[in-house]
């Protein structure tokens, strides 16, 4: 009989929700490949060479949308996402198709998981060292 393997209890098996390529001149003629399921965002790159990376969407702090004159005539745009990862603290899906749709897709699913998660915004910005609060008064110091 088959032992049963331990490592498959922590695989998940989640559907991905969005899959898509970076763009030149409107076609995903590209070795960068980006994707999300409904708590991680997938960046993978390379053609001999592979390198996947992954980041928990709670952890995005911003979504900026951005299109060019060229993107807008093609078709494509970039999303841009500021993260509390050290390793990536900003991650720009370039060129995508769709990318309004991915734009508020990525945006309701980061809030949903920081509900799920019960992540609050101060939380995140200190863990990302985004600001410093020193002299900022606080309304429980001033009570």
């Amino acid at each position: 009989m088959a032992k049963p393997d331990r490592l498959s209890e922590y695989l998940s098996d989640e559907p991905l929700l969005w899959s898509g390529r970076k763009c030149y001149l409107g076609l995903p003629i590209s070795f960068t490949r980006y994707s999300f399921d409904s708590n991680k965002l997938y960046v993978k790159t390379g053609l001999f060479n592979l390198k996947t990376e992954e980041t928990l969407l709670y952890r995005v702090l911003d979504i900026q949308l951005k299109r060019s004159l060229g993107q807008r005539l093609f078709k494509v745009g970039s999303v841009v996402l500021v993260t509390a990862d050290k390793s990536t603290p900003n991650i720009e899906l370039k060129n995508i198709k769709g990318s309004e749709r991915v734009q508020k897709a990525l945006s309701n699913i980061v809030e949903k998981e920081r509900d799920e998660k019960r992540v609050l915004g101060k939380e995140m910005f200190g863990a990302a060292g985004a600001f410093d609060m020193e002299g900022v008064e606080h309304p429980i110091d001033t009570v």
